[in-house]
């Protein structure tokens, strides 16, 4: 699955959740294309034709534009007669039979990625509760995005480290090893997480590498202790991390001492770089 596509699939729940939670019978968005302020309907939910599909809604156009430019939610209670908008898009609203319109921007780190755009068929006000849930829904879609953009990130960094690499350039490496293993559950994309984890089974082994993961017999969740411990995060901070209650993590990280024969957290990271576990 490419990262067009994963995005695209995000999408498309998103609007899935907000048609579910609002009732809203159309929605429909899509994301901005790369180098331009157009925004490309692409997915669709709901809709009788295709008069929506593959349309380009330029920043500060239609009701999306105006999302867009603004990067805030915008909506209007009568899309064919508003002032508040331009029409240069009316024809294909006009042909789905849509009124009421609202458009939640996308946003993530200040720059719009997408807009989501919940209607009815009807003229009548959409309330704040609707609107709430079509920005949570927005919100969804830019907690996807920003953790496939961190993957990328760290990937970029810590794919295939070579031979003779200094010890800060190692600290920096073993910090993206952490980050993934963090990363790794929150990713969706059976595709992409399995990429992820590949490469911090070679990063683990670049160091030294030892018997594995199986012949020591940690779990996953250990190994994503471990790299958060040996990345300096206390307890609380890997909890924080991955997503668990500091309990959790102690019994996690108490298990994997006892595994590794270990008498300190710091000795069960030694011990797990050893094994080739770690970076």
């Amino acid at each position: 699955m490419t990262a067009d596509t994963a995005e695209a699939v995000e999408m498309r729940g998103a609007l899935v959740r907000l048609r579910r939670t609002t009732g809203l019978p159309v929605a429909f968005g899509g994301l901005v294309d790369s180098g331009r302020r157009q925004v490309r309907i692409s997915q669709l939910s709901g809709t009788a034709t295709a008069a929506l599909s593959a349309l380009a809604v330029s920043s500060g156009n239609g009701l999306g534009g105006k999302a867009v430019a603004l990067a805030r939610p915008c909506a209007v209670t009568d899309y064919s007669a508003s002032r508040q908008i331009s029409h240069e898009y009316d024809v294909a609203v006009a042909t789905e039979g849509l009124h009421s319109v609202l458009a939640v921007p996308v946003v993530v780190r200040r720059q719009v990625r997408g807009v989501l755009y919940g209607a009815l068929r009807t003229a009548q006000p959409l309330g704040d509760r609707t609107l709430g849930a079509a920005v949570a829904a927005a919100r969804d879609v830019e907690q996807a995005l920003v953790v496939r953009d961190e993957v990328r990130e760290l990937l970029a960094v810590a794919r295939e480290p070579g031979p003779g690499v200094g010890d800060a350039a190692w600290e920096e490496v073993r910090e993206a090893h952490g980050a993934l293993r963090a990363l790794a559950p929150r990713i969706l994309d059976p595709a992409l997480r399995g990429e992820l984890l590949s490469v911090c089974g070679r990063l683990a082994e670049a160091v030294s590498p030892g018997p594995g993961s199986r012949d020591v017999g940690l779990a996953p969740r250990e190994v994503d202790v471990l790299a958060c411990v040996a990345a300096g995060a206390t307890n609380s901070g890997a909890a924080e991390r991955l997503g668990l209650r500091p309990e959790t993590v102690k019994g996690y990280l108490r298990s994997a001492m006892r595994k590794l024969g270990a008498h300190t957290r710091w000795e069960a990271v030694v011990a797990a770089r050893r094994a080739g576990l770690l970076p």
